[in-house]
């Protein structure tokens, strides 16, 4: 048989596919009209494995192939029906109340706590993120997050991610236990410089100060380095002004060129991280949830039963609508065995009903779900 008669063949097969698949879909649009009717889950875990055995013991050497698709229209048969199942969920309410909440434009304006002092990463981030911004410095993340918190400032920028040393996970944790949303981020690449009085040379040097993020980022410099001492202080603008205030001579910082100039230090070693290729995620964050114009990017944090099949059955739903997922990061959970929460960060529209169908089944059938916010990358 020619090839071309072997597709025209194909052909024919494929137009009898797509009418019996409508013909399911329609079939499911009325399990979801009952499912609602009657309270009932989406998800019949038992009598998607029985159709499994049954099609796959049929399918002879080809169960491989049969499984898969099998469980691909179990995923898109189950992604209709959340679009079309009414039961309430705290997080359609709050997309819906967020989207509300939004303006057009993303403020240019507003009081923004920030962590550390002038010359840091963070007041770079906010200087993007907020061109007329006000800041308000203070210590710690967890201070940016008690400022927010409490409406004393509207804004708080947080580093949340960094290519080099991953994510800040005190700061998951604060967005965890605080509830605070994500309504916008930015991306700033980071150069770290080493910093000490004028005229010190690297001879001269015993001690060096910075943040954790930037030690870690530093690594592979800090190790190869003899009897000098590695402090960490609560900011790499911080660790700057604090040797310039010093007046020690065998101190230095690793810290942004910026700083120099701000705090009267030298560079003394310009090529000291890791990868030139090193940027920091910096997210902005409020008490009350908002979703601006624009936003095309959610962040969750998920957990669910530690049994396997779990995750996938979270990313064949991503999978079903073509979504993106630019993060997926696990976390053990403190005092448990084994149990994880999972940081994911999916490039989709909360206004489009499916994808927020998605996000409502997520909800009921994850043991823990958290939404951090809709918001754009800027």
């Amino acid at each position: 048989m020619e090839l071309s008669e072997i597709r025209t063949r194909i052909d024919t097969v494929d137009d009898q596919l797509l009418a019996l698949f409508l013909q399911r879909m329609d079939l499911s649009d009325e399990v979801a009209a009952y499912k609602n009717e009657h309270s009932l889950p989406i998800l019949n875990k038992e009598r998607e494995r029985g159709i499994l055995a049954r099609v796959t013991e049929q399918a002879g050497e080809r169960e491989r192939y049969v499984y898969h698709l099998f469980s691909t229209l179990f995923e898109l048969a189950r992604s209709r029906q959340a679009e079309l199942i009414n039961a309430p969920t705290m997080v359609g309410a709050q997309v819906r109340t967020s989207l509300e909440a939004g303006t057009e434009l993303f403020p240019q304006t507003g009081l923004i706590a920030c962590q550390g002092v002038e010359g840091g990463n963070s007041q770079a981030a906010c200087d993007r993120l907020f061109p007329r911004g006000r800041l308000m410095y203070v210590k710690t993340f967890e201070a940016v997050a008690s400022a927010v918190e409490s409406g004393l400032c509207k804004f708080g920028v947080l580093p949340i991610e960094n290519s080099s040393n991953g994510s800040v996970r005190s700061v998951y944790g604060l967005l965890q236990e605080r509830k605070l949303s994500i309504v916008r981020s930015t991306r700033l690449c980071i150069r770290h410089e080493l910093l000490a009085l004028p005229g010190v040379k690297m001879e001269d040097i015993t001690e060096i100060y910075s943040h954790q993020q930037a030690i870690g980022q530093c690594s592979r410099f800090l190790e190869g380095l003899k009897g000098v001492k590695v402090i960490p202080c609560d900011n790499t603008a911080a660790a700057a002004k604090l040797v310039g205030e010093s007046g020690n001579r065998h101190a230095a910082a690793i810290s942004s060129h910026p700083c120099a100039a701000l705090y009267g230090l030298e560079c003394v070693d310009d090529h000291i991280q890791n990868s030139d290729n090193n940027y920091t995620r910096f997210v902005c964050v409020t008490r009350n949830p908002v979703i601006y114009a624009g936003a095309n990017r959610i962040s969750l944090i998920l957990a669910f039963e530690n049994k396997p099949g779990a995750l996938y059955e979270i990313l064949s739903k991503l999978a079903a609508l073509d979504i993106n997922m630019t993060k997926l990061e696990s976390c053990p959970v403190v005092g448990s065995d084994f149990e994880f929460i999972f940081f994911l960060e999916l490039e989709a529209d909360t206004r489009d009903p499916s994808v927020l169908a998605m996000l409502e089944e997520m909800e009921r059938s994850c043991a823990q779900f958290q939404f951090l916010g809709s918001y754009a990358e800027v």
